[in-house]
């Protein structure tokens, strides 16, 4: 289960923010339904090729600052 919780809002910016560190994933489908926040976070872990832990340590730290451009 997702340590975070994320709105349409919230996945947005986490999204443009992984695409600014993984630039390759532009042409991958990244599709988020509220609720869905472990699909999300096993897409991620197959795309960018990390584990679990990497990926929720990363979602946190791009909702920390979810006004800035850092990731």
């Amino acid at each position: 289960m997702a340590n975070f919780q994320l709105t349409s809002e919230t996945a947005f910016k986490v999204k443009t923010k992984f695409l600014r560190k993984y630039r390759d994933l532009a042409n991958e489908p990244l599709e988020f339904t509220p609720g869905k926040e472990d699909q999300l976070i096993e897409d991620l872990m197959r795309l960018v090729k990390r584990d679990r832990t990497y990926i929720e340590f990363t979602i946190q730290k791009a909702l920390a600052d979810t006004k800035g451009n850092r990731l």
